[in-house]
């Protein structure tokens, strides 16, 4: 009999291992079996009984895979059908023994990821993931989650092996040195780096993912230093969660780490202690997971979630704002008509005209960054478009900055709004010629680029090949925290009268409104990468030429139509109310889409609706408009808006954009027809 304080033998001090390896496997959230080459369960964790509400009774070592397909399939987990034949179909697929990964959705609505390593003359391990809130979260971090929150195994049927063998040395010796490679064995399967330490923070054991990551030989974990591989600024970060762990504290931590090729990674490691005979801390267990790509998904996630909150509300207020100004600008423009007013138009009306314009320029900057501004996409070769927009692009430019135009011989054909693309180009090359003190380079490169799984998951795009367009200047720099802001509307470091902040916020709308995306590469000091990504076409196709609107001969008697006026804000009607009669119209007035309706059912004779978009109620100006192309008598139909939500949803008529003055109505109403 050994005392407790004697020193215990190798055997007990590794049954005593293997019993923390246990306890440290139910810990961990992710569901464990393992099965041997006869289909008979061995080992498992708590977490598996949680996931699947096995009873205790059923599970037992030497339990039989088919008992537990039998369980699941009577209480409804297979769905219906021949129960025989799905168990005999499942037993053949599982004697395979081969890798596998798939998921299945149980009664309750939980999806589990269930991921099959086979272990070559042991046996087959299978690991549980409850994944599913990862199911219902973005496609970006949908199949990473079950592998990052995965946890070391361990086979519990080590310790039944070690305990049968105490009565022989030999055999527990012989038993020690399977159980070894079996569990090396696994744990070099394991997506994840495994360690032991002891309290002395020496390795006594290291696993494969340690030579991947770090060069480092497994077979000499005693030559491994934590203060080496991870560098002395890294270690001295975490050292103090270690020493946590070393007193008797489970922990868990995050940071980054250069692994080999310079190759930075965000990970999360988790140290459980091992408790000695005494309850002092013999050593600890380490677990560490590369957590890179969910990291910068959930960034991804938050930044895009961001954007499309601040896009939501912009589009919300440009209506309203746009309604302002039009009524600003057309009182504006009818007070300038007026004889006795036109002393005033040059010093005071004017000035007043060109600020509402201004306003409205500065509306339709934002409707572009939150996406609601319509484009008009037409396939082009973007190498093109940037030859012929170079000298414009030299022209902003100071002579001590250097503009390097690189365009690749492969034609970059891509279906965007050519002006947008334009307008996009000149902001960015703004930006980095204010980003520059001085002598300095900017470097404009156009290319086709193949996006590949790993990265169009780290741009929220999809796999294919792309137009890349790269803007790059040797100026001062941006830190994270500039860049995590850099795409909001009004967020400059800009001087004041330099900028606006919208340059960068209408990039970012139009990139992510032509189905692509902008990216930002900078450190202070170090200069700015911004790369646009937009989707590509194998070759230019040719669309069919759009004839231009053929103009209306002005109607003489028009002082005899009848205009049918639609806008729910009363100052807006009494404007444009005023533009009509002025053109000589007479004018009825509705306030909302179904009042529009019931108007144009009964009353004959409308020459003209003339209806904004956006309107309460239910029925919108789209509704009117088609309401009024079904009766077949209207000549004119003319929509109006602040802004132009779901504009390719529009029915085919002209659209007006507010604010405007009476001399654009006029043109408008010239073109507007049925």
């Amino acid at each position: 009999m050994i005392s407790r304080h004697a020193t215990p033998s190798p055997s007990a001090a590794v049954l005593r291992r293997y019993e923390s390896l246990q306890v440290g496997l139910d810990l961990i959230d992710q569901g464990f079996t393992l099965i041997d080459d006869n289909l008979c369960l061995i080992a498992w964790n708590k977490t598996f009984l949680r996931l699947f509400d096995f009873p205790q009774a059923l599970i037992y070592v030497g339990s039989q895979f088919e008992d537990l397909l039998r369980f699941n399939f009577d209480r409804g987990e297979y769905g219906a059908g021949d129960p025989e034949a799905y168990i005999q179909g499942r037993i053949e697929i599982a004697k395979a023994f081969v890798p596998h990964t798939f998921e299945r959705v149980r009664p309750n609505g939980t999806v589990l990821q269930v991921h099959g390593i086979p272990i070559p003359g042991l046996g087959f391990v299978t690991l549980y993931s409850d994944v599913t809130a990862q199911r219902r979260a973005e496609q970006l971090i949908r199949e990473q989650n079950a592998m990052l929150e995965s946890r070391v195994a361990e086979l519990s049927a080590i310790n039944a092996q070690l305990r049968e063998a105490l009565h022989d040395k030999e055999v527990i010796a012989s038993s020690l040195h399977r159980s070894e490679a079996q569990m090396r064995l696994i744990t070099d399967s394991m997506p994840a780096l495994i360690a032991y330490s002891d309290h002395e923070r020496n390795y006594r054991y290291i696993n494969r993912g340690y030579r991947d990551w770090f060069g480092l030989d497994p077979a000499t974990p005693q030559d491994v230093s934590a203060r080496s591989f991870l560098g002395v600024d890294t270690y001295t970060r975490i050292r103090p969660n270690v020493m946590r762990a070393l007193r008797g504290e489970a922990v868990t931590f995050e940071y980054e780490v250069l692994t080999l090729g310079e190759r930075l990674r965000i990970v999360r490691t988790t140290l459980i202690p091992e408790f000695a005979a005494d309850q002092s801390v013999a050593g600890c267990f380490e677990l560490t997971f590369d957590i890179t790509h969910e990291r910068r998904s959930h960034e991804l996630l938050v930044q895009a979630q961001k954007m499309a909150a601040l896009g939501q509300l912009t589009g919300g207020l440009a209506h309203d704002f746009n309604n302002i100004l039009a009524v600003i600008l057309g009182n504006l423009s009818a007070l300038g008509e007026q004889p006795a007013a036109r002393s005033l138009v040059s010093e005071y009306i004017a000035p007043a005209m060109d600020a509402a314009r201004s306003g409205s320029k500065l509306i339709q900057s934002l409707l572009t960054f939150a996406r609601k501004q319509p484009l008009e996409a037409r396939v082009i070769d973007v190498n093109t478009l940037i030859a012929t927009i170079e000298p414009l692009l030299r022209r902003t430019l100071p002579d001590a900055i250097q503009l390097n135009a690189v365009i690749s011989e492969t034609p970059a054909i891509a279906p965007i709004d050519p002006q947008q693309l334009q307008n996009t180009l000149l902001n960015l090359v703004f930006n980095a010629r204010d980003a520059i003190d001085g002598p300095g380079e900017i470097t404009v490169r156009c290319s086709v680029s193949r996006l590949d799984e790993a990265h169009a998951s780290q741009l929220n795009l999809r796999v294919g090949d792309y137009v890349c367009i790269e803007v790059q200047d040797d100026g001062c720099g941006m830190d994270g925290a500039t860049i995590a802001r850099v795409f909001e509307p009004f967020f400059t470091t800009k001087t004041p009268g330099r900028g606006t902040g919208l340059g960068l916020a209408m990039a970012y709308g139009f990139a992510h409104q032509s189905g692509g995306t902008i990216h930002i590469s900078s450190e202070p000091g170090l200069g700015t990468l911004v790369t646009l990504w937009l989707p590509t076409l194998a070759e230019p196709t040719h669309e069919p030429a759009t004839p231009e609107p053929q103009a209306l001969e002005p109607n003489a008697s028009s002082a005899a139509c009848l205009a049918l006026l639609v806008d729910d804000d009363p100052g807006v009607r009494q404007t444009i109310r005023r533009m009509l009669v002025a053109l000589g119209y007479s004018v009825i007035e509705a306030e909302s889409g179904t009042e529009a309706i019931q108007i144009l059912d009964q009353t004959p004779h409308v020459q003209l609706l003339l209806s904004d978009i956006v309107m309460p109620g239910g029925v919108d100006g789209r509704q009117v408009a088609r309401h009024a192309r079904a009766r077949g008598d209207i000549p004119k139909i003319v929509l109006m808006s602040g802004y132009a939500p779901d504009a390719d949803q529009l029915p085919k008529v002209l659209l007006l954009h507010k604010p405007f003055t009476k001399a654009e109505l006029e043109a408008a109403l010239q073109l507007g027809d049925s």
